[in-house]
This record gives structure tokens, sequence and C-alpha cells, in this order.
């Protein structure tokens, strides 16, 4: 499913000092700064408001989705979120970083991996489902970004596994980094393979360690039959 452009987010270029105080200033106020840049113009520097970003990063594409930037007394771009700030202990936006994006070029993203379904080897031969990659670099329009993909898992057997070039995709959508790179598999339980580790182990008497005594070291060199006493 390709992300699907959402309203438009409105901005407004900051004027004066771009500091600490300023930019807790602009929080006061209720929004938060932002930076747009790409396309081939120069970056500005905004202020933005944080519930509409908030927005946009839990929709179902995330922060792959495209959306009408609008700068106030400017023209509406096509953007994306690149990178974001969060306050650690509340995890309030602090600042968020934009793209401009030019629909008819490709360009290179993050897409997250769905596994659906329950494997056959976790239901009747009491495996475990382990997903090694969670999400793949994709190249492809701006219009083709998959929000999400998803992998039917529920006939995997013991051992069985999903690489990359298991995943579904269409023409319009490449799939970067290697084909057989693993996405998941079904592996039995640590606890198992711990006893199965156990069970395969020697048993019985530990290995006899020889030891020097003294009749065990070396003679010493016979004497020459020759005195060099004269």
């Amino acid at each position: 499913m390709a992300a699907t452009p959402v309203e438009a987010i409105q901005g407004t270029v900051r004027e004066g000092k771009f500091n600490k105080n300023a930019a807790r200033r602009v929080r006061v106020s209720g929004l938060i700064p932002a930076v747009v840049y790409g396309a081939g113009l120069e970056p500005i520097a905004l202020t933005v408001d944080p519930k509409a970003v908030t927005k946009i990063l839990h929709s179902e594409s995330g922060h792959n989705t495209i959306f009408d930037l609008t700068i106030a007394g400017g023209a509406t771009t096509k953007a994306m979120i690149v990178d974001w700030q969060n306050e650690p202990i509340k995890g309030k936006l602090l600042h968020i970083d934009m793209k401009r994006i030019a629909m008819n070029k490709t360009m290179t993203v993050s897409v997250p991996i769905t596994l659906i379904g329950v494997p056959v080897g976790v239901r009747t031969q009491g495996g475990v489902l382990d997903q090694i990659l969670r999400e793949v670099d994709v190249e492809c329009l701006p219009s083709d970004i998959p929000s999400h993909l998803d992998v039917d898992v529920s006939g995997l057997e013991m051992n069985g596994a999903i690489h990359v070039a298991d995943l579904p995709h269409s023409g319009s959508v490449k799939f970067l980094g290697a084909d057989d790179e693993l996405v998941a598999h079904v592996t039995m339980m640590k606890e198992e393979v711990e006893a199965e580790a156990a069970v395969a182990a020697p048993t019985g008497a530990e290995p006899e360690v020889a030891k020097k005594g003294k009749g065990d070291e070396p003679a010493a060199p016979a004497a020459d039959a020759k005195s060099t006493k004269k």
C-alpha cells in the first residue's frame, strides 16, 4: 500500500536568532522549530504546529508520508519528515527536519515489515517466530512508497525462513541489499536448544590427566664410558 498525501502543514519563516533561548520561546508559544531543505534550494528555518507533525508520524505511512508544506507568503511544496527530536522524559516533539520531494525522481526510504499469521512451526511443532529484519530499504518514486510490507508467515514450518527476495513487491519498487538477507525464521525455543546440547554432551568420568611422579622423570644421561680425569 503506497503512502498517500495528507492535509498540508503550515509553516512560518523564523526570523532573528537561532539559539536555545529562541527555540524555547517558540515551544512556549505552542509551536516547534523546523527546517526544510533539498531540491537544490536553500534551507529555510520555520515554525510548525507539533500536532500536525504528530498526526503524520502516527499515521499508517509514518515518516514516509508525503504531504503539502505551505510556507506563509511562499509556495506550496511536497515534503517528507526525515528527522525529528523528542523530549526524553515526556516525549514531546522538540524539532523536525523536512525534505522537499520531487515527485518525478526516485528516492530511497526504509519501509516497515509486518508479519501476518501464526506459523505452522509455532502452532504444531513448538517453535518460536523470530523476526530479524523489521524494515527494508527500497528505491522507488515518491508516489509508489509502500506504507508497510505485509508478509504471510502462516505456512512456515520449523526451521522455515523468509528472505528479502520473498517480500511482496511490484516492478515499481526495487529492494536494496542482498536478496538472501534473513527477514524471519521459525526456530526451537532456547530451553529446547540448551536441553539438546546437554544430551549431546559426553557423559561419564572426566578424562584422566597424566601426572608426573618421581618415576616418570626422564633418566639421567648415561655416564661417558671414558673418564675425562687424567
